[in-house]
């Protein structure tokens, strides 16, 4: 049996619905969509009642939010890291003048933001940081390279987790700093072109960058527990609201594989079967754990789950498509062009990598959950 929501969560259901038929998704211009959804109260629903601008809802009613959106077709958001990622961060570690100073703007759409925690030389090893940011007065001077940083182009600011005490090693001596992106010739940034074509990633490079002591989130060298927390909040909410447009991605396969005949296939037909009964068992657990923070391993499990099977989904894709999934959308003219399933097969061959690879996962569930000896790390760098 599905999990079934209440009373509450269908008016709620209702209200999205009605919202997005007088606002269709708009997708030529993200940032004009980001004010529109931030007009209409529906960024930060999650945060509480704060003042900030946001409508306030459940758990269950931001899912069911989350759902809506997704079979409304709404793009893939500029805002999702500030809203989902520093807003709670802000809420659970952050000063009342933080809050007060971030989260309006986030809540109306205006401010974007990025993520500065992966470095080179480091890749899914958090506490191998060597961004450093030197105290100078009332501000921090940051110095470092950041890489796969998701949206940072279109961000104006940058959260950093930065080494603020020298000669520190791993966990200790971090910091948690907000840093405004718009520093010419402080802050440079290089976009990492995909081979689907895209450049969601990129490079970050950080030569004597100004952030403001005020802007420190935590006490200095408190780095390391603020971090751990946000990462937490990477699974939840947004892992049921995935699966829904997962489905949508699954769907279109399989309207693939009747319209050529694929279907027909034996093997072909078992791979489809088992990516459906998958996703179904992907949505079960993320209700199960859904609100729980006594689980360690659980977040570790769902991007396992979620990682392995997207993958597998474009590989499937392209499976039942055959020779054609070799060929454009359109004649040849020397651009570079792709439909969704072959942009969907070229982007989930990163799943597995980023937001923690597979590696990492496994070893926290290895160590946090089943009491395995932890893997020895190098403490100096």
């Amino acid at each position: 049996m599905d999990f079934e929501f209440g009373v509450e969560d269908e008016a709620f259901r209702s209200e999205a619905r009605e919202w997005f038929h007088a606002h269709p998704p708009q997708r030529g211009d993200p940032r004009a969509w980001e004010r529109e959804l931030g007009a209409g109260g529906w960024v930060g629903i999650g945060w509480g009642a704060g003042g900030f601008g946001n409508r306030t809802a459940s758990l269950t009613q931001q899912v069911v939010w989350g759902e809506e959106y997704a079979r409304a077709g709404g793009p893939t958001r500029l805002g999702h890291i500030g809203e989902n990622l520093l807003a709670p961060t802000l809420l659970a570690h952050g000063t009342e003048e933080q809050r007060r100073r971030f989260l309006p703007p986030i809540a109306r759409g205006e401010e974007l933001w990025c993520q500065g925690y992966s470095e080179p030389g480091a890749g899914s090893d958090l506490a191998g940081v060597r961004t450093r940011a030197v105290r100078d007065g009332d501000r921090y001077l940051i110095s470092g390279q950041k890489i796969w940083t998701s949206l940072a182009l279109d961000a104006d600011w940058c959260f950093v987790l930065a080494r603020t005490e020298e000669g520190s090693v791993r966990h200790r001596g971090l910091s948690f700093l907000l840093v405004p992106m718009d520093q010419p010739g402080r802050i440079e940034v290089r976009p990492i072109r995909q081979m689907s074509g895209t450049s969601e990633f990129n490079e970050v490079f950080f030569d004597g960058a100004v952030a403001h002591a005020r802007d420190l989130v935590g006490a200095e060298g408190d780095g390391w527990r603020v971090a751990m927390g946000l990462l937490a909040l990477e699974r939840g909410v947004s892992t049921l609201v995935q699966q829904v447009g997962f489905a949508v991605e699954l769907e279109d396969v399989i309207r693939t594989a009747v319209r050529n005949g694929a279907f027909r296939d034996p093997v072909l037909a078992e791979r489809l079967v088992r990516q459906w009964a998958e996703l179904r068992v992907m949505r079960w657990n993320a209700l199960r754990t859904l609100g729980r923070t006594d689980d360690p391993g659980a977040p570790s499990v769902a991007k396992l789950l979620w990682g392995g099977w997207h993958r597998r989904l474009g590989e499937l894709a392209m499976a039942v498509r055959g020779a054609a999934a070799t060929s454009g959308p359109g004649p040849w003219d020397g651009a570079y062009e792709l439909d969704d399933q072959q942009r969907m097969f070229l982007f989930s061959r990163a799943d597995t990598i980023y937001g923690g690879s597979d590696e990492i996962q496994r070893n926290i569930i290895a160590e946090r959950v089943l009491g395995l000896p932890r893997e020895a790390k190098e403490e100096s760098r």
